[in-house]
């Protein structure tokens, strides 16, 4: 079961800010005449529900909108974006480059832009909306998307892409791998491919309003090759930045990563 933050966040944002705005205009109203019938002397306290609920709305409607419009974190829980993304990266991702969006409903209130091929997207799982998922655009409405002998092609073209050489990252387990660099129009990236892994090929075109997503570790992710294409409306924002690194095999933090900017 996940935990849906952005339901919390609205309704202590909403709880908070009730509760402070029927105090300001019912209930301390009602204190001050109490206390002036009683022959006046100092303001009288407030209950502490209210303290609270004024002192926590700005800090919640903050964040709130921060979180909902502008930049949101997200941790990487899996290697299917090896070797651009490694487990334990958070990255920020833009709320607002495909469109302002309410929180909670995630209905589209204000049209932006829309993802181009190389973008990094961040996005609720079309077989499970509630799990967020990070994978990159390759194919975007219209694309005819072939995927086969590890090898990408869009519309009928290679996507360019260098010779491979023995991967030589911090994860053990994907020693054999061979890491290419492919391009997607302007956008240069590594990917990682197991020469052992049998090809999932795929060729279909993108609908309308859809895009077709792989992992950069291509032989080792579910993405759209396995459950189709992610429509416009799972979209939640596109991943620009790792801002913070948990390295769990060293127990501390990779300060090397922290800063990067998303290719």
């Amino acid at each position: 079961m996940n935990f849906d933050f952005a339901a919390l966040l609205v309704l202590l944002t909403a709880g908070s800010g009730i509760i402070w705005a029927f105090d300001v205009w019912v209930t301390a109203p009602r204190r001050q005449r109490r206390q002036a019938a009683a022959g006046g002397g100092e303001r009288p306290a407030e209950p502490l529900l209210v303290e609270y609920a004024r002192s926590f709305f700005p800090v919640f409607l903050i964040v709130l909108l921060l979180r909902s419009f502008l930049v949101e974190p997200f941790r990487i829980p899996s290697g299917s974006m090896m070797p651009t993304l490694l487990i334990g990266d958070f990255v920020l991702v833009n709320k607002y480059d495909y469109g302002i969006r309410l929180p909670v409903l995630n209905l589209k209130i204000i049209e932006n832009g829309t993802p181009e091929r190389g973008d990094i997207i961040v996005f609720r799982y079309p077989e499970d909306p509630s799990v967020p998922y990070i994978k990159r655009v390759v194919g975007v409405p219209g694309d005819r998307v072939e995927y086969r002998d590890k090898v990408l092609y869009i519309n009928g073209e290679e996507m360019p892409h260098e010779p491979s050489a023995a991967y030589a990252g911090p994860e053990a387990v994907l020693v054999g791998n061979l890491e290419q660099r492919e391009r997607l129009g302007t956008v240069e990236h590594s990917i990682l491919v197991d020469p052992r892994r049998p090809d999932r090929e795929f060729s279909s075109t993108v609908p309308e309003h859809h895009y077709f997503v792989l992992g950069d570790n291509r032989d080792n992710s579910r993405d759209s090759r396995f459950w189709g294409f992610v429509p416009d409306r799972n979209l939640i924002g596109r991943a620009f930045m790792i801002w913070m690194n948990w390295d769990w095999k060293s127990g501390g933090i990779a300060w090397k990563r922290i800063g990067t900017i998303l290719e």
